[in-house]
């Protein structure tokens, strides 16, 4: 069975796709059996074989005693038996599904893989995407047939940028087979390196079903969040204050209002409603709360131009400093990144905006949004936005944002970290 000879070293695994998500399973997995690390950027290549994360998640100590070959030629995984596919699965400018790195991964498998081999999938896809989309590209690639001459699976991903207490091993792993004997061996070889254990999910529909819609969710209560924060705002009170109290209830659900960007949260339940609409369903409150977590950028945009006004500011003269340009704290990852949106809004007013980031590649920043991100922030402002939550600013003092701030100046404390140490400021919280 394929499960013991990966274990015993007698077949070797292949990983497709070294991101946020291949490469901590490639390593898992490097420990216990031989693995083949592929990615289409050579240039990334170069760095893993030198034991450098380019994310910038793992630490060079995660590369030790490894049994791991990095290559960006595909010719490589001919001798393996068990792939991983781990690629992104994005949107495009119509937020509808990307499918073209997933289904790129998916030919270049089909052009290497042998009778008996194993294909399992992990990139967040809707429903059906696997054996209706993948699986006849692997078909085509390989003259095989499928479930005959090849297994299939779907083990969605879970990993959590950034979070260094869920780590691979210590997340519950669901996983599926396209038959009987492949969700068993499929399990098997994912319990070698989840310490969690595995779920066996009843199909691949089942696992691809659950996995979106654990991003779903988030995001619709999320939204509800930011709206009850702009209702809150209309009245007066601190949204933060509100959910501090509300949540001395014992079933009241921890969340919390912010900006919904990044590659999972932002992006999976495009996924969902357009299958939905594939079927013609027109969902409802998964589109409402895409559109209004979507909304949520221009619109604290647009109260701290409001609030500059209010206190007798000249737009056109005014300079604002965003602080944090990443999609979530601690990162370096910019995809999607919902910090954009609040920049160009406030470009829109005609303001000077100066953007700060000590995780962001600059070049990165500057490709993906076309704005540069300052080295140090320097000078006074007439506001500051403190847009993501990096440990580099939760120690920050009211004296150090009064020595940037102009005369009445704002502090726009987007997570509200500051709002139990801030007493003289002008300071706005959602």
């Amino acid at each position: 069975m394929i499960a013991e000879k990966i274990a015993k070293k007698e077949e070797k695994l292949a990983v497709v796709g070294l991101g946020y998500v291949g490469l901590p399973i490639a390593l898992a997995f490097a420990k216990k059996a031989k693995v083949v690390g592929f990615d289409i950027n050579a240039d990334r290549v170069r760095m893993m074989q030198n034991n450098i994360d380019p994310s910038k998640e793992l630490d060079s100590s995660e590369f030790e005693d490894c049994d791991i070959t990095f290559t960006a030629n595909i010719d490589d995984l001919k001798d393996c038996n068990f792939y991983i596919v781990a690629v992104p699965t994005p949107i495009d400018e119509h937020n509808l599904p990307d499918l073209k790195p997933l289904l790129g991964a998916s030919s270049s498998v089909g052009k290497v893989i042998s009778k008996g081999d194993y294909v399992v999938f992990e990139s967040t896809v809707y429903p059906g995407c696997t054996e209706e989309d993948c699986v006849p590209v692997l078909e085509k690639e390989s003259g095989l047939k499928f479930n005959e001459d090849f297994k299939v699976g779907y083990s969605p991903e879970r990993i959590n940028p950034g979070d260094k207490e869920h780590t691979l091993s210590k997340i519950v792993k669901v996983a599926s087979g396209s038959c009987k004997e492949s969700a068993d061996q499929i399990a098997q070889v994912y319990e070698m390196v989840i310490d969690a254990g595995v779920h066996r999910a009843s199909s691949i529909k089942v696992a691809e079903a659950a996995k979106i819609i654990e991003n779903t969710q988030r995001d619709v209560n999320i939204a509800l969040m930011n709206e009850l924060s702009m209702i809150f705002n209309k009245i007066g009170i601190n949204t933060y204050e509100v959910l501090e109290a509300a949540g001395t209830k014992w079933n009241f659900l921890k969340f919390f209002p912010g900006l919904v960007g990044g590659h999972c949260i932002g992006v999976d339940p495009y996924y969902l409603t357009y299958k939905a609409r594939e079927l013609g369903y027109h969902s409802k409150i998964i589109n409402s709360g895409r559109a209004l977590n979507d909304s949520m950028g221009p619109y604290l945009a647009r109260q701290t131009v409001k609030k500059l006004i209010a206190n007798g500011k000249d737009i056109v003269q005014s300079r604002i400093l965003v602080m944090g340009a990443t999609f979530k704290e601690d990162v370096s990852d910019i995809r999607n990144s919902k910090v954009a949106s609040v920049v160009d809004e406030l470009k829109s007013f005609g303001v000077s905006v100066e953007v700060h980031d000590p995780h962001a590649s600059n070049d990165e920043i500057n490709h993906e949004y076309g704005f540069e991100l300052i080295p140090e922030i320097n000078g006074k402002y007439d506001a500051v936005i403190v847009a993501v939550n990096h440990s580099d600013y939760l120690t920050l003092s009211e004296d150090y944002f009064n020595d940037l701030l102009t005369d009445n100046g704002i502090l726009v404390d987007v997570k509200g970290i500051y709002r139990s140490t801030i007493t003289g400021l002008n300071y706005l919280s959602f």
